[in-house]
């Protein structure tokens, strides 16, 4: 089982936005050298939940500062780009990256970090469809030709290629059965981020539609995201992330309380406990992580672990700690099961 790590740069912390992009660096440096697969960065706007509101310019930065892990986006919001713009964005990433990058795309998860921009939220799933089309046709074509309800682009060329050929992977976050055998039926790699029976169900959902539509072979990566603080002792871990998940809420929930409205996926918005109960999120000493995510697994199929070590106020000393901890003992106790491998 391979593991990545997920992040929203929220802007939580006391520190300078320079600091604290600086610091998620350094956290980013500390998983290349743990040996995890890729850093999967967020997109949000106008809120402080938003510090990953230009993902490739961040993602640029962590490229040149980690050797072996893959960078990428989970997820490129599609209707805030303008699609042409963005293929060159991503072709130039790739080529710097030397081909480490993996790129998802959504909706745009709330409607009024969209509505700012001037887009027409009703119409979100249309723009989403015609922009990942044009964006799939430019990177593997080297140019555009489309005409559709909200882009009419006439023979484009396009003189920046991806360095992977015939683009980077994709990846699509999974919340039904309908978006499950969406993703299926293209093949992507997925993250689920629901409870445990949820998740199985999705998952189980994506692997029919992969077999349905004719695709043969290994799976593609199967992403189960969790949000995870290791500490020294149980209790050392749950003080922690009860007092950042307090913080980070706040500014998940920013936007929608602004805008007097509840918010299109629940659970980010509740207490860590709870999220502890519904079994989304964990907080413990190495060994109690470890029998988490190995349950975890087992029960939903997942091949992946997309684990979100920062959030809220966490301090860098308690950040990096537990990354040190996860990378030292769970990950070599995880491996030891074979059924995980």
């Amino acid at each position: 089982m391979k593991f990545g790590a997920m992040d929203h740069l929220d802007l939580s912390n006391p520190l300078s936005q320079a600091d604290h992009f600086e610091d998620r660096l350094k956290l980013g440096e500390m998983f290349d050298a743990a040996g995890f697969h890729c850093f999967h960065v967020t997109e949000h706007h106008f809120t402080p939940l938003g510090g990953g509101s230009v993902p490739s310019v961040y993602l640029s930065a962590l490229a040149q500062r980690v050797k072996n892990m893959r960078v990428g986006t989970l997820v490129y919001a599609l209707p805030a780009h303008q699609p042409l713009r963005l293929i060159e964005e991503i072709c130039v990433l790739d080529q710097m990256s030397r081909g480490r990058l993996d790129i998802g795309f959504g909706r745009g998860s709330v409607p009024e970090e969209l509505a700012y921009m001037g887009v027409d939220t009703a119409k979100t799933r249309e723009i989403y469809d015609e922009g990942l089309a044009i964006v799939e046709q430019g990177l593997r074509d080297g140019h555009v030709d489309f005409a559709g309800k909200h882009f009419n682009f006439r023979d484009v060329p396009l003189h920046l290629r991806p360095f992977q050929k015939p683009m980077p992977p994709i990846w699509y976050g999974v919340h039904s059965t309908e978006s499950a055998e969406r993703a299926g039926k293209a093949r992507f790699n997925i993250v689920v981020n629901e409870n445990t029976d949820a998740s199985a169900k999705y998952i189980g959902d994506f692997r029919r539609s992969l077999a349905a539509n004719g695709h043969t072979g290994a799976d593609p990566f199967i992403g189960l995201a969790r949000t995870i603080v290791v500490a020294d002792t149980d209790a050392k871990a749950m003080e922690i992330a009860d007092r950042a998940h307090d913080v980070f809420q706040k500014n998940f929930t920013w936007m929608h309380r602004r805008h007097n409205r509840t918010p299109m996926h629940w659970g980010l918005d509740t207490k860590f406990a709870e999220l502890v109960a519904m079994e989304r999120s964990f907080a413990g000493s190495p060994e109690s992580v470890t029998r988490f995510l190995e349950q975890q697994h087992r029960e939903t199929g997942a091949n992946y672990s997309v684990l979100r070590f920062s959030f809220g106020d966490m301090t860098f000393a308690e950040m990096s700690r537990s990354i040190e901890l996860f990378a030292s003992k769970v990950m070599p106790a995880l491996a030891k099961v074979k059924e995980l491998a």
